[in-house]
């Protein structure tokens, strides 16, 4: 299992191949009043900046903090409105209760959570809010042929290491672990099913950026894809979390 900073040597990859998340999520941060214009924003994990862009776009203010040195560098020119922290969340200066709302957009299963979430209580006003969000790629009430092929790729596999923390779909799971401690409770959990039709090229990078997939693996997807016509249409789930800062 490869670390965070996997994804800082496939930038270039992770940007043009890392699908977009649903406008479904956009709408509904939206509805719950914790996005909109003005509002002060410290997202932690940003990567190359697709949720930066979006945030930047419905009007926030946006502190991305990123320990990848070449994602940062794309997340800059990006999204230049943002201002980019190149740090580990657990090491950054948060500072006390400036930001409205915080983010962990594809990213909270990487933070150690007893180190974050303090800091994190410390940095968000009261009445503040931290949204966790992020995409499990294949959606397992929905079977595929190019699902097969990649079930059947990842059966090859020996045995693994087991990523620590709930697995990516078990989100009453992560509900309970972010509310845990009493910094944060939360007060909406919802899923979005969406699909995306994908070529094979894209494919074959987007698995590339997986840190559980190896490059064969990953050039095995790619030609799952072309077997299957050179355009396959993934379901996928994002999972969101919404909690508001507590008083402990």
């Amino acid at each position: 299992m490869a670390g965070p900073l996997h994804f800082d040597a496939l930038a270039e990859t992770y940007e043009k191949a890392r699908p977009p998340y649903p406008e479904a999520l956009w709408s509904r941060l939206g509805e719950l009043g914790v996005l909109r214009p003005g509002v002060r924003v410290l997202e932690l994990g940003a990567g190359s900046g697709q949720a930066t862009a979006r945030l930047l776009g419905a009007g926030a203010e946006v502190v991305a903090v990123e320990p990848g040195g070449a994602l940062a560098a794309r997340l800059r020119q990006r999204c230049p409105g943002a201002r980019v922290v190149v740090a580990r969340a657990e090491d950054a200066e948060l500072g006390g209760a400036r930001f409205d709302l915080a983010v962990a957009a594809t990213s909270v299963h990487w933070l150690d959570l007893d180190v974050v979430l303090p800091a994190l209580h410390r940095a968000v006003v009261p009445g503040g809010h931290f949204a966790v969000w992020r995409t499990a790629f294949g959606d397992p009430r929905v079977r595929t042929r190019f699902r097969d092929r990649v079930d059947a790729i990842v059966a090859r596999r020996g045995d693994e290491p087991v990523r620590p923390g709930p697995g990516e779909l078990d989100t009453a799971r992560w509900a309970e672990r972010l509310s845990a401690s009493g910094a944060f409770a939360v007060v909406h959990v919802e899923e979005f099913r969406w699909r995306i039709d994908l070529g094979a090229d894209q494919v074959h990078g987007l698995f590339r950026t997986f840190s559980d997939w190896t490059a064969d693996e990953a050039a095995a997807a790619g030609r799952a894809a072309r077997d299957l016509g050179g355009t396959v249409t993934e379901h996928y789930v994002t999972p969101l979390v919404m909690l508001r800062r507590g008083d402990a």
